[in-house]
């Protein structure tokens, strides 16, 4: 394992990672057009509560492609630096304490409002007709209200407590645990390594967790197909983001997170940068709709794994591994 004197230093960031959300999207594309209106009205009849936000506004440079009046400008382009707000100042954080990804607010919103609109009218519209029409018009009213609490279920932030055994390590994700395979080397590990693989359905929490208190050292970002995630092909050929991690404490070990998109998953969210230190089982990123998420780790004398195939683990809860 490294040594302190073989401490990483954290590397530039990936240049295809130009948000948090580099495959975009189009409710992203929706958020970010809202957004130029909101900043007109702002600027129009909110004078004063700009000025006050930009005396508040902290940092040297602007991240954003466009002008940043409040925290909400800087929601999709936190992990490229710049401007910022101390939490004290900013006016949105109570956004973190919903119970639901913050992330992943204008995909409730829409979605959901889009589900719950259809099943009104379909069952507004099943009042017109008899027989066997208005059954099958009720169904289709039932499966889109079925689809609109799935997806508030889907998007749901619970509060995880990590445990505190420091041998441990973590499930980075809910899910269940779909492949476990030793190999050889791995170069980032330095040396023989585990990988374990969960896949995660659109029933499972999607909130990514780190495994251990880390630090960020890398991000590396690949586009790729769409694959089913349940899939070992998936994780080859998928569109994914490697989250290179190294443990804050004596041995230092080195751990790959790595986000998978899947066939319905095809956004894959990451909030941090190189540099960013975490505690243990700290939110990092999320991805949206079905994915697979992977966990490389240091393959020991003494290791103890814990997890087993076929098991069902909690992100930030669930321990995979215990080191000796």
């Amino acid at each position: 394992m490294p040594s302190s004197s073989e401490r990483l230093s954290p590397e530039p960031i990936d240049p295809q990672i130009d948000s948090i959300q580099p495959g975009g999207g189009v409710c992203m594309r929706i958020e970010l057009a809202w957004g130029f209106v909101r900043r007109a009205f702002l600027k129009t009849f909110c004078k004063s509560y700009v000025d006050k936000m930009a005396a508040l506004r902290k940092g040297d440079h602007n991240p954003c492609p466009f002008e940043v009046l409040d925290p909400r400008d800087l929601k999709f382009y936190r992990n490229q630096g710049g401007y910022y707000w101390d939490e004290a100042d900013d006016p949105f954080t109570w956004r973190d304490r919903l119970p639901f990804a913050r992330a992943g607010l204008t995909e409730l919103w829409i979605l959901t409002s889009l589900f719950f609109l259809a099943t009104a009218l379909v069952a507004w519209g099943a009042s017109f007709f008899d027989g066997p029409v208005r059954w099958i018009l009720l169904f289709l009213a039932a499966a889109g209200l079925f689809c609109g609490c799935a997806i508030v279920w889907f998007f749901r932030n619970p509060t995880r407590v990590p445990p505190t055994d420091p041998a441990a390590v973590i499930s980075p994700a809910d899910g269940t645990i779909v492949h476990i395979e030793e190999l050889a080397h791995d170069d980032f590990v330095g040396g023989p390594a585990l990988l374990i693989g969960i896949f995660l359905s659109i029933f499972n929490v999607h909130i990514n967790r780190v495994p251990v208190a880390a630090k960020i050292i890398g991000l590396q970002y690949r586009r790729g197909k769409f694959l089913n995630a349940l899939l070992a092909a998936s994780a080859r050929e998928n569109e994914q983001l490697a989250l290179r991690l190294e443990q804050n404490v004596a041995p230092y070990r080195r751990m790959i997170v790595r986000q998978i998109a899947g066939a319905i998953a095809r956004r894959i969210v990451c909030w941090v940068r190189p540099g960013d230190e975490l505690p243990t089982g700290a939110q990092f990123g999320m991805i949206k709709l079905g994915s697979r998420t992977e966990l490389v780790l240091p393959r020991e004398v003494g290791l103890e794994i814990v997890a087993k195939l076929g098991q069902k683990v909690k992100a930030g809860e669930s321990i995979l591994v215990r080191y000796r």
